[in-house]
C-alpha cells in the first residue's frame, strides 16, 4: 500500500457520502442515515474544510473523517467551542490493517495545529479509549439532555483543553435527520435492503 494523507477535494464528496453508507449500512440500525449527515454537515455553517479529511491507497480514496465545529453550554449559558468527531469510515477491504489508527492520529494532530482544545464523539468505547478518548463525565461535559454514556467521549487536544469546560454538549442542529430528506438522498445511491441492527467496529 502506498498511503497518503490530505484534506478532501469537492470532487470527492459523493464518493466519501457512499463509502460512509457502505461502511454504516446495518451497523447499529437498519439502513443508514451517517452518508446524509455528512452530507449536511458539509453545508452547514459548523463545516471546516481543513478537518474533512481522507486517505487514500495511491489515487484510491479508502478513508475518511470529519470533525465540525460544536459547543459546550455551561449554566451561564457561556458557550465554549469544541469540535464534534464523525462519521469516520473505512473501506472494508482496508479494515484491520491500522489504516483508521492512522487517520484518527492524523485528524487529532491536524485538530491540534488549528488550535482547538478537544473533541466530543460518540462510538465504541473499546476503540476509542485506545486514542485517549474518555468517558465525557470525567469532564463535567453531558449531552443536551444532561445525560452520560459510555460512547459519549471526548479527548484533549491541548494540555488541560477541558479544564475550564463543563456542560451541555450541542452538535449543529445539521446532525437532525429528517426522514423525508433521508428518502431522497437515499434515491442517489444503488439500491441496497435494509437488515437487522448489527455492531461492529
Amino acid at each position: 500500500m502506498n498511503l497518503y494523507f490530505r484534506k478532501i477535494n469537492h470532487t470527492e464528496f459523493y464518493h466519501t457520502e457512499f463509502l460512509t453508507r457502505e461502511t454504516f449500512w446495518n451497523l447499529y440500525n437498519p439502513g443508514c442515515t451517517e452518508h446524509l449527515l455528512l452530507h449536511n454537515l458539509r453545508n452547514c455553517d459548523a463545516y471546516i474544510e481543513d478537518l474533512d479529511l481522507v486517505v487514500l491507497d495511491d489515487d484510491k480514496v479508502i478513508g475518511h473523517i470529519i470533525s465540525t465545529r460544536a459547543k459546550v453550554v455551561n449554566n451561564d449559558n457561556f458557550k465554549y467551542e469544541v469540535l464534534y468527531v464523525g462519521p469516520f469510515s473505512i473501506d472494508y477491504q482496508y479494515q484491520n490493517k491500522g489504516i483508521g489508527t492512522q487517520l484518527l492520529n492524523y485528524a487529532v494532530q491536524e485538530a491540534q495545529k488549528m488550535k482547538f482544545n478537544g473533541m466530543i464523539l460518540y462510538g465504541n468505547p473499546d476503540y476509542y479509549h485506545r486514542f485517549g478518548f474518555k468517558n465525557t463525565q470525567e469532564y463535567k461535559i453531558t449531552t443536551k439532555d444532561g445525560l452520560n454514556f459510555e460512547p459519549f467521549m471526548a479527548l484533549e487536544l491541548q494540555k488541560d483543553g477541558f479544564q475550564n469546560v463543563e456542560g451541555k454538549f450541542f452538535e449543529d442542529k445539521a446532525t437532525q435527520i429528517d426522514e423525508n430528506q433521508l428518502n431522497k438522498f437515499e434515491a442517489q445511491f444503488p439500491r441496497k435492503e435494509k437488515g437487522e441492527p448489527k455492531f461492529k467496529m
